[in-house]
Formats: structure tokens, sequence, C-alpha cells
């Protein structure tokens, strides 16, 4: 099919953030399931539709798109009938690409940084895009305090990403779990799409253990 969607993942990586978006989606996709154990992500038909040779990749008829934030944000625009983005003359979407985007940077750098074990030296926070993880911390909390949502009072794909951020980040303790936290992700998974995408992503991770 010219315009089929295919979504190259793991179910034990970043691709479950895609997963959910596709399923919020509602479009028809293919999944291909790259295995860590063959290391299918650095053979040579993998490296030709992502040089990285990570996941998730998504390919849309010709198209090729890579990292989770670019990929939310890119389907949200190809198919602007699911409302996971609020429209280009709303005052929403300043809102909307703000969070999406705080969550690509400072979050991925903080909390990596942190399982990691590496500290911002005293003096240097101007140094990092981010500052401190307290900073980011203290920051999204009072982001989710203030409403529902982060754009405009109504989900979108800013909120799918910064909701798996705080999954993944409190199921690993990389994230504290804060109350905030903790209410604002409550209705997040409870949505019909991401119980969805979590029933197949657990599914395909059961196939790869046997």
């Amino acid at each position: 099919m010219a315009d089929e969607i295919v979504l190259y993942t793991n179910p034990q990586s970043r691709g479950r953030i895609i997963r959910w978006m596709l399923e919020e989606v509602g479009q028809p996709y293919r999944t291909e399931i790259m295995d860590y154990a063959t290391n299918s992500m650095k053979a040579p038909a993998y490296l030709a539709i992502n040089p990285m040779g990570k996941i998730p990749t998504i390919t849309h008829g010709s198209t090729v798109v890579t990292e989770c934030a670019a990929i939310c944000a890119y389907l949200a625009d190809a198919f602007p009938a699911a409302g996971l983005a609020p429209a280009l003359t709303d005052n929403a979407r300043g809102p909307y690409y703000r969070w999406l985007f705080f969550a690509a940077g400072p979050i991925e750098a903080a909390v990596s940084n942190k399982a990691l074990g590496f500290v911002v030296p005293d003096g240097r926070e101007r140094m990092m895009g981010y500052g401190t993880y307290g900073d980011v911390l203290n920051t999204l909390e009072k982001a989710v305090s203030q409403g529902d949502y982060l754009a405009g009072g109504k989900f979108s794909a800013a909120d799918l990403y910064v909701g798996s951020h705080l999954a993944f980040g409190m199921q690993f303790n990389t994230i504290e779990k804060r109350p905030a936290f903790e209410k604002y992700l409550a209705k997040l998974v409870a949505r019909p799409a991401a119980i969805r995408a979590k029933e197949l992503d657990d599914a395909d991770a059961a196939k790869l253990t046997k």
C-alpha cells in the first residue's frame, strides 16, 4: 500500500510511546518487531531506513520519521481528525509545542543523566539545557497541576508523550513519584487507546521470551 504506516519497534523500548500514539490515531498500521537478541536493528536493511540503528521508527508511504517527539507531532498533523494537536490558529498550539519538546529535551536529558549518576557540578547549570534535575521536575509538576491536560484543556500528543516519560520514569525510579504526577498520569493510562497499546506490546513481549 502506497500510504501504509509501518512501526519498527520492540515492546521493551520507547516504541511503546508510538504504539500508543498509533492507537490514538486510529489508522491501520503494520508492526515490525526488531529483536535485540539478533541485533536486527543493525542489519543493513534497517540501517537503510534509520542509519542510527535505533527504534522506534515509522514509515508512512515513502516518508520516514524517527525520534519519538517528532513521530508524535508528525502523526498528529498527518491525521488531524484524531484531534491530537491543536489547530495552527489555536492559542493552545504554543503550549502544545512547549511541553512536547520540553519532554524531548529537558526531561529526557535530566532523567537520563540521573539514571547514569551524573550530577551537574555547582555553578555549571547554565551549560546544561535543562539546568538541574530539580528544576525540570518542579517545572513539570507545576505544569501538570494547572489543569487536566497541558494544552487547551484537551488531551493531545503532548500529554501522551509527557505521560509516557512519567510512566517510565516512575516505574524505574528515575522520576520522583510526586502526587501531582500520579494524578495526572492516572487519567492518561486509563484511555482506551493506552490500554490497547499496552496489551499489544505485552503480547509481543511475551512472544519474544518464548
